[in-house]
């Protein structure tokens, strides 16, 4: 029985299961023994694990896998509220911008200062996103105390976590506008000459940079542009000569709260998208 269980713990249980199950079959003749794993959450890859060393596991979200001799049951439900609160939590806010960071640069080695100033946050965060991203098994480490660094063994695992964790992440909320005689292209074009003009940082974001990044979309009707806050923005979206609209919008306004919302913007035909990642 544990309270948590993540895939760096599975290896340590599994052996400690099956010598527990030799000690049971020394001792007793008849029944082979079944082993369970039971706790209070069980991460998604725990269970991929312990179901391939076909151990058996219950969670408090009502998960369960026993690989018995003349029976199978597998129910599998969505992990408890701990579990996803925890796991949303790395998916959101400054947290994620270490995660950005390593997935941008997943072939560098990191310490913990170095990725705290590439992804504009402390050194408490960065150290806190690596240390629940070890107990995923998603990080390789060399080196100890305050030289060790860290390496992204698994962005790709990574990549997929957080695509999941979307759907329960809250969207953005939205300034919608039209501006009369505008093309999307052109429409990309000036609104980085209006936010040049006003020192106003901003990243056009999604399908309109997914078109620029790779144009394979058969068509694309709205520019979403994220701008950092303040007066300036404002006065970008005016010079524009947009007007406020609730739908038929070609332009929606994501408020940036601060630069770390446009981490790793790239500069594409002289517009800032937003970062691939």
């Amino acid at each position: 029985m544990r309270k948590a269980v993540y895939p760096r713990d599975v290896r340590q249980l599994v052996w400690r299961i099956r010598d527990l199950a030799r000690q049971q079959l020394a001792g007793e003749s008849g029944g082979e023994p079944l082993a369970v794993l039971v706790a209070e959450s069980i991460s998604p890859g725990a269970k991929e694990l312990l179901r391939a060393e076909r151990v058996g596991y219950y969670d408090s979200g009502g998960s369960l896998y026993l690989p018995a001799r003349g029976a199978y049951l597998y129910v599998d439900r969505p992990p408890p509220k701990s579990l996803s609160r925890s796991m949303r939590s790395l998916f959101t806010g400054r947290r994620a911008q270490v995660l950005h960071g390593l997935l941008v640069r997943h072939q560098d080695w990191f310490g913990v200062k170095d990725l705290a100033e590439q992804t504009l946050v402390s050194p408490a965060t960065a150290s806190q996103v690596l240390t629940e991203m070890a107990r995923f098994d998603w990080l390789e480490s060399r080196g100890q105390g305050p030289s060790k660094q860290r390496h992204l063994r698994e962005p790709a695992a990574l990549l997929d976590a957080w695509a999941k964790q979307l759907g329960s992440i809250r969207a953005p909320a939205l300034r919608r506008h039209f501006v009369p005689a505008m093309k999307l292209d052109g429409l990309m074009e000036r609104v980085g000459q209006v936010c040049e003009a006003h020192g106003v940082d901003y990243a056009v974001s999604f399908e309109a940079a997914v078109q620029r990044y790779a144009p394979f979309l058969s068509a694309v009707s709205q520019v979403r542009c994220r701008l950092l806050a303040g007066s300036g923005g404002d006065a970008a979206i005016a010079d524009l000569g947009a007007r406020v609209v609730s739908e038929g919008a070609n332009l929606a306004v994501i408020e940036a709260k601060s630069a770390g919302d446009l981490l790793f913007r790239e500069r594409v035909g002289g517009v800032w998208l937003a970062s691939p990642i």
